[in-house]
């Protein structure tokens, strides 16, 4: 880690997202001395999605500088951004915008000539192959036309050169989707002989010292001038850092709208089916990951208008504290505790198509069994997530993947007690919550901060004893059945399941 250490120092974290910019003053016990928050616009049409890179840069700055209002300038020892991976944009030398900003999920390239070219390279960095939303499709789109002398930016690069006054290098993290070499730590000029040398900045390390916050940066933004800027990473990377999943054979699952894992390895996994995809960590050891399409987005879909923190305080009425199913039974005739299973199952995608743990684009959600109410309903769906990050999990042991380290979970459903109990029962491991585990916190440490102070734990849940596992591989038999899930990847959870 970099920046300057003085007692009773501040970091700063900016969480550079989709919807909005989060800026995060943290000092070094974790308390968050300041925080604020500005929306982002965003422009949809099809497969479009743009933003306006200046707007990211006033938005930055009315945070930071809301953020900041109590926070004394003498104690501020570093700044770190993430940024959401896959967002580009062309500028000019001087880092003016040429282009919108072409965001993470933008479709309108294709990635056929990217692959063509790079499949060798790709095939060595473990992800086989790029998609088309990927930022190195994007630039060939992009680049068609384009005037001489234009730049690459990543949507973090466009806002450090800001902060600094000057041309930047970009982070490896963000990088990884313009098909840099993460081994070498370099770009592949072999494959990008493509992209004139010019149009690309230097990489380096997430980590690295970039410079200082210049005095026009520091006017708009509040930020004192001479504090250190800090390569930072992408969004997903920064929420791992965050949640303090940093050792390897640790893991950070986030479930919110989608389900995203995230874990730390000491070697590179090579993935044949090209749905797990590594970052590289500031000490070089690798971050191996993907992004599933299900998650906590399909309960407003498919449960519009309902109180959801009501249903789950019923679901867990009806079928939490449920025991081991043979003493669970025994149990409930007594009348001591429900003796039920959840009756139904929902492989809940929020959008057709799933890309992890297996690759599937005309994936569709389905349910095993007969939900009769709300509440039935409401469990299928947590049960079927569940299900679905046990079996990402049991896809990543397959590739290799140590799995004895601390799981952390975040996002949006740790706020349902019953789900995160749900889910350490269909681990059959401890889970860890935290006190924060925002992306922008993972970029206060980044910036300096000492993450065994700053990362504080709230809970550790245990799984409860409840036998799930026949439910669960009737659901990997389910996915099987219908040709998306490959044999070899359910015979394995078979196997890790019962053994």
């Amino acid at each position: 880690m970099s920046g300057r250490t003085i007692e009773h120092s501040v970091w700063i974290g900016i969480d550079l997202g989709t919807q909005s910019v989060r800026a995060m003053a943290v000092g070094e016990d974790g308390e968050v001395l300041g925080a604020a928050g500005r929306p982002l616009a965003a422009h949809r049409d099809g497969p479009r999605h743009e933003q306006d890179p200046e707007e990211w840069w006033r938005a930055l700055a009315a945070a930071t500088r809301e953020a900041l209002r109590d926070v004394p300038p003498s104690r501020v020892a570093g700044v770190a951004v993430a940024a959401t991976s896959g967002t580009i944009l062309l500028t000019d030398a001087h880092g003016r915008p040429l282009t919108p900003a072409l965001m993470y999920d933008d479709r309108r390239a294709g990635a056929e000539r990217a692959n063509e070219a790079g499949a060798a390279a790709w095939e060595r960095l473990g992800y086989r192959r790029m998609q088309p939303n990927w930022a190195l499709p994007k630039l060939l789109w992009l680049l068609r036309g384009a005037p001489a002398g234009v730049r690459l930016a990543h949507q973090s690069d466009f806002v450090n050169r800001r902060l600094v006054g000057h041309e930047v290098a970009t982070d490896l993290s963000n990088a990884l989707k313009t098909g840099v070499d993460l081994i070498e730590e370099r770009w592949p000029v072999e494959v990008l002989d493509l992209v004139p040398a010019e149009v690309l900045p230097g990489v380096v390390r997430p980590g690295t010292r970039l410079g200082v916050v210049c005095e026009d940066a520091h006017r708009q933004t509040g930020i004192p001038a001479g504090t250190p800027v800090i390569a930072g990473t992408t969004d997903g990377c920064a929420a791992q850092l965050g949640a303090g999943a940093q050792r390897v054979g640790s893991w950070n699952s986030v479930l919110g709208t989608t389900l995203v894992l995230k874990g730390v390895t000491k070697e590179l996994l090579h993935d044949p089916l090209g749905v797990v995809y590594s970052h590289r960590a500031p000490d070089g050891s690798w971050l191996p990951g993907g992004a599933s399409s299900t998650g906590a987005g399909v309960l407003t879909r498919d449960l519009p208008g309902r109180d959801l923190g009501l249903l789950s305080v019923r679901a867990e009425g009806r079928y939490g504290g449920w025991p081991a199913l043979g003493e669970g039974r025994l149990r409930a005739q007594a009348g001591h505790l429900p003796a039920l299973l959840p009756p139904a199952v929902t492989y809940p995608l929020v959008s057709r198509g799933e890309r992890f743990p297996f690759d599937a684009p005309d994936a569709e959600t389905f349910t095993l069994g007969e939900p009769s109410d709300d509440v039935e309903r409401y469990v299928a769906i947590l049960l079927g997530a569940a299900f679905v990050e046990r079996l990402c999990f049991d896809y990543l042991g397959l590739l290799g993947a140590p799995m004895d380290g601390e799981i952390v979970l975040t996002g949006g459903a740790t706020k349902s007690a019953y789900w995160t109990q749900l889910r350490a029962d269909v681990l059959g491991r401890p889970v860890t919550l935290r006190e924060n585990a925002e992306p922008a916190l993972g970029m206060a440490v980044l910036a300096g901060g000492d993450p065994s102070r700053m990362i504080r734990t709230r809970a550790v849940v245990e799984p409860s004893g409840a036998d799930l596992r026949e439910p669960y591989l009737r659901f990997v038999g389910e996915l099987e059945r219908r040709g998306w899930l490959p044999g070899r990847v359910a015979n394995h959870a078979r196997e890790r399941t019962t053994r």
